[in-house]
């Protein structure tokens, strides 16, 4: 795992979070000593180069697991950039994100490392641990009663999950229901270009 700071998102023009208070909200601009500056006009290489560095950002993995993705999405019938994306989303940290049982994907990998989860009743501490559909991911008994799940729980109730996860906000379970499709992954990076960069 990688450490990325506020300059890596600002750089890129992500944001980290959807808080007001968030660095990359506040100076929605590059960082450097000169402050806001023109965007310089990147090359087709730097396009694409800028889109695989936005999707190691989003789901905080390496250069080295983006390849590997790369290579198993090659590998798989259909179009590959939406192969890659599916393997990206179906990453267990992923999950416990886009299920709202985390607030945040660091919060997640946390919450996976730190042993609080469980899929199909077996426990689960690797963060790119590949979901499949019908897997159920629920929190360990001796973890429910922690004030992180119950931070968690509150945050659940204005929480609405993408259509491919079902959410019993009750027991504090997610259960994939299909692979998600195009328009549902993270839109924030093009996949497409990453293919494109990979490929050449």
């Amino acid at each position: 795992m990688k450490k990325y700071t506020s300059k890596n998102y600002r750089r890129l023009g992500l944001r980290r979070t959807d808080s007001p208070k968030d660095p990359t909200a506040r100076r929605n601009y590059p960082p450097g000593i000169h402050g806001p500056k023109g965007q310089k006009r990147l090359t087709q290489y730097g396009t694409q180069l800028a889109e695989k560095q936005k999707a190691k950002l989003i789901y905080n993995i390496l250069e080295k697991q983006l390849r590997k993705y790369y290579d198993q999405a090659i590998r798989r019938q259909g179009d590959t950039g939406v192969m890659l994306g599916q393997l990206l989303e179906l990453r267990l940290d992923n999950v416990v994100f886009r299920a709202g049982l985390a607030k945040t994907r660091p919060q997640a990998r946390q919450l996976t490392t730190h042993g609080f989860l469980l899929v199909n009743g077996k426990k689960v501490n690797i963060p790119s641990y590949q979901v499949r559909i019908k897997d159920e991911i629920t929190i360990r008994p001796s973890k429910e009663k922690t004030k992180l799940v119950e931070i968690m729980k509150k945050n659940l109730e204005n929480h609405q999950p993408p259509s491919w996860i079902y959410l019993d906000q009750k027991n504090m379970s997610a259960k994939v229901l299909e692979t998600p499709k195009a328009e549902e992954m993270d839109q924030r990076f093009s996949t497409r270009l990453i293919v494109e960069f990979y490929s050449r």
